[in-house]
C-alpha cells in the first residue's frame, strides 16, 4: 500500500508540473499534510466493504489515497473538470486501482442518476464547499443509514449551524464530530452527517444553484 502511496505522489509531482493540480509552493511539504489528512478518518472509522462516493476529488485528496488503503471498498471518484478526471483516471490505470471508477460529472446531475441515487454507504468530499451545499450535493446518492465525512476548518461551528435547514430538508442529522491536530494545525474536524430519511426527488436543484442559493 505504502509502495501505491509513493507512485501515486510521483504522478501527481509530475503532472503538477504541468497542470497546478495543487499548490506549488511548499509542495512537498503539503503534498505529505495532504495525504495525513486524508487518512486520518481511519483512526475513527471502518471502511470495510463499503460503497464510497467521493465529491470533487480534484488531485486524489482524500479519495485515492483511501482507495489505496482500503482495497476492499469501492470508490467512485466525481470531479467535473476534465483536466482533473483525466489525471485521476491515469492513476487508477497506472496503479491497476479495480476498486476505483473515475465519473466525470456535475453532482447535481449524478444525484438524479438512477445508478447513483440511493446507492452509496459513504459521501467524502474534503475542502468543496460548505456543508448546507455538500448535503444537497451528497445526501440524494446514500442509502438510509449512509453517512457524509466532511473534512472542515476552522469554522465548522459556524457551517454546522448554517446547515440545519439543508439537514431537515434532506433528510440528515449531525451524527458525530471528529476533532483532530494535523501536522501541528489545530481546529481541524471531521464532520459526520447521517441520513436518516428519505432526499425528496427534487433535490438536488438544477446545476449552480445549490452554491448560489444554498438550502
Amino acid at each position: 500500500m505504502e509502495y501505491n502511496v509513493n507512485r501515486y505522489l510521483n504522478l501527481l509531482t509530475a503532472e503538477n508540473k504541468k497542470h497546478n493540480l495543487v499548490s506549488r509552493r511548499n509542495f512537498d511539504e503539503e503534498i505529505l499534510k495532504h495525504v495525513e489528512d486524508s487518512q486520518i478518518i481511519l483512526q475513527f472509522e471502518d471502511l470495510n466493504n463499503k460503497r464510497i462516493v467521493d465529491i470533487g476529488s480534484g488531485a486524489g485528496f482524500p479519495a485515492l489515497v483511501l482507495a489505496i488503503r482500503s482495497p476492499e471498498s469501492h470508490f467512485t471518484l466525481v470531479e467535473s473538470d476534465l483536466k482533473k478526471k483525466n489525471f485521476l483516471s491515469k492513476v487508477v490505470e497506472e496503479l491497476d486501482l479495480p476498486n476505483v471508477e473515475v465519473v466525470r460529472e456535475r453532482a447535481e446531475l449524478l444525484g438524479h442518476h438512477n445508478f447513483y441515487r440511493n446507492k452509496f454507504n459513504i459521501c467524502t468530499s474534503r475542502a468543496v464547499a460548505q456543508i448546507n451545499v455538500m448535503l444537497e450535493y451528497g445526501l440524494p446518492l446514500l442509502v438510509l443509514g449512509g453517512e457524509m465525512w466532511l473534512w472542515k476548518g476552522r469554522n465548522y461551528p459556524q457551517e454546522i449551524e448554517d446547515a440545519q435547514n439543508a439537514l431537515n430538508l434532506l433528510g440528515g442529522k449531525l451524527d458525530s464530530i471528529h476533532q483532530y491536530t494535523l501536522m501541528g494545525e489545530k481546529d481541524r474536524a471531521i464532520i459526520i452527517i447521517k441520513k436518516v430519511g428519505h432526499t425528496p426527488q427534487r433535490y438536488p436543484r438544477r446545476v449552480g444553484i445549490p452554491s448560489k442559493r444554498p438550502l
